[in-house]
């Protein structure tokens, strides 16, 4: 079945929404996203969104609080850019419908939170649920356009490119790297459709699954990242990965992340005894940023042998808490925790990639007609360490760029009609009768990825873990040539590939620097790595 579009647009979350909104001006949209539409990172985002509205704040603060936080990697145009951007993409969301949460002292003022490593109050937010309220609005949009089609439950496996006609005996007539669209899989039906399109974006958000613990959903796997590595564009920095320092403890909850907010409205970090930490470790306290609590918790707990550590804001009013943090707190009473009588038990837990596919400012990926936005872009904007809150920021800046960049494209590709594609060939692929090959190297990998490529790492870990990847890789190329793809073949795959990259880049730097600790290279040397990791097919 072959299927053919504008634009297509791979991902639901806040960084695919924005751009199928633009784009939808000029042709027709499709967007595919493997689960259903809301089950996105976007969706879970509690935090918000920095940007400078404040009359005490300013840009310079903003673009000299995130150049701090990356540790000297952050690529400062692109840093002045995005923030100096950020308060019209707000404005943008607001007229889009998004309800952020207003000063209780009446007027029109935005609320204005403040988070780790921010030196002003700066984080525009709804509440503690910032995520879902900005996936409510702009799916509600989606919805109402008639030049957006909406597909669930259909993942992408692979881009297709002028080397993948090439290869399967189609004549290309461009003389570079080209992307008219992917092979798609229709995951109730069990069929893979080809979608052509004339621009192609990976919107499909990080990979915190590739850990044992995270606090990402599901559908984090790495799949853009993975997809656009296969079809040759770079991918760079892919050894940052940030660890949210407190995510709840709790043999019943899953992926549950305590907002950094928590700790920018007083919340203090407590070890099993009651002492308060983080002033031994950073002048800024317990608003460090996160590199540094993160990796403090974690040698805290070496050192105890104990399990959690505590976050307490039950000093504050409860009253405060409740309308403050009503989700958090409401989810916490469920496991039995009142958080304005007790402190709250966490842990870190995987939860940003500050690497992915290399993308300049209008988020192009170096093959034609292809962009990268949201978290499976490596922009230049977050270096060593993202700074709380810059995510979404940096979304809503490089998917507006990207339309107004791809709708040039495409006006300039509408001409002529698009290249012919074979259909998906399963060749003799049978039904898989042996998933247990898939669950087990699925838990191997997020197992030996938290044990040797996590907060610490050293030279031998990553040796270890690189003969262990390598290893899997060849299992997983066998079996997938083999069986009929499914999502849980299609997630493994690429979670597998992900962690390779995440090892080579982790390897390659002798150095610590940010998210990047290696106990072997302690210090950080400027001289040498003041500069991206950037790892090539």
């Amino acid at each position: 079945m072959e299927i053919q579009t504008d634009y297509l647009v791979i991902g639901s979350g806040i960084a695919g929404l924005i751009f199928a909104l633009e784009a939808a001006r000029t042709g027709e949209v499709i967007i595919v996203t493997k689960k259903e539409k809301a089950e996105t990172s976007t969706n879970y985002a509690q935090g918000g969104i920095a940007s400078v509205f404040d009359l005490e704040d300013s840009f310079e603060y903003h673009i000299q609080d995130t150049l701090e936080s990356g540790d000297g990697l952050c690529h400062e145009d692109v840093v002045r850019m995005v923030v100096e951007e950020g308060p019209a993409r707000i404005r943008e969301l607001i007229s889009y419908g998004v309800h952020f949460s207003h000063r209780e002292d009446g007027g029109d003022d935005l609320d204005l939170g403040k988070e780790g490593g921010h030196s002003r109050r700066r984080i525009v937010h709804t509440k503690d649920r910032t995520g879902h309220e900005v996936e409510r609005a702009l799916l509600d949009r989606i919805e109402a356009n008639p030049n957006i089609t909406l597909l669930e439950d259909h993942m992408a496996i692979d881009l297709l490119t002028k080397t993948t006609l090439v290869k399967r005996g189609i004549v290309a007539s461009e003389t570079s790297e080209t992307c008219w669209g992917a092979y798609v899989l229709d995951v109730l039906k069990g069929r893979v459709v080809t979608f052509l399109s004339r621009v192609t974006v990976l919107a499909t958000g990080g990979a915190g699954k590739v850990y044992l613990y995270t606090s990402n959903p599901d559908i984090a796997s790495g799949d853009g990242v993975a997809m656009g590595f296969r079809a040759g564009v770079k991918a760079a920095n892919m050894e940052f990965v940030q660890f949210h320092p407190t995510c709840l403890f709790h043999p019943q909850a899953k992926n549950f992340l305590i907002s950094e907010a928590v700790r920018g409205e007083g919340g203090v970090l407590l070890d099993s005894k009651g002492r308060r930490f983080m002033e031994e470790y950073h002048p800024l306290k317990d608003l460090a940023f996160r590199d540094i609590v993160a990796r403090s918790i974690d040698l805290e707990l070496k050192k105890s042998g104990d399990e959690c550590v505590y976050l307490d804001i039950s000093h504050k009013p409860a009253d405060f808490i409740k309308k403050r943090f009503p989700h958090i707190h409401a989810t916490c009473l469920k496991f039995g925790i009142d958080i304005t009588r007790e402190p709250i038990p966490v842990v870190p837990a995987a939860h940003y990639m500050c690497g992915g596919l290399l993308t300049d400012k209008n988020a192009m990926t170096g093959i034609n007609n292809l962009y990268a936005v949201g978290e499976v872009a490596c922009t230049g904007l977050h270096g060593a360490n993202r700074l709380a809150s810059n995510s979404l920021l940096e979304a809503l800046v490089f998917s507006r760029r990207a339309a107004e960049r791809a709708i040039r494209d495409m006006e300039a590709n509408s001409k002529g009609p698009l290249p012919r594609a074979p259909l998906w060939d399963p060749g003799t692929a049978t039904d898989s009768e042996e998933m247990v090959v898939v669950t087990q190297n699925w838990d191997e990998i997020r197992r030996f990825m938290w044990n040797y490529v996590g907060i610490v790492r050293t030279s031998k870990r990553l040796a270890r873990a690189r003969h262990r990847v390598l290893n899997i890789q060849q299992e997983i190329k066998e079996y997938y040539w083999n069986f009929l793809v499914t999502r849980d073949l299609l997630e493994l795959r690429n979670l597998a590939m992900i962690a390779e990259l995440i090892i080579t880049c982790a390897s390659q730097r002798k150095e610590s620097r940010g998210l990047h600790y290696n106990l072997d290279y302690p210090e950080r040397d400027d001289d040498h790595w003041k500069r991206d990791t950037v790892v090539a097919k």
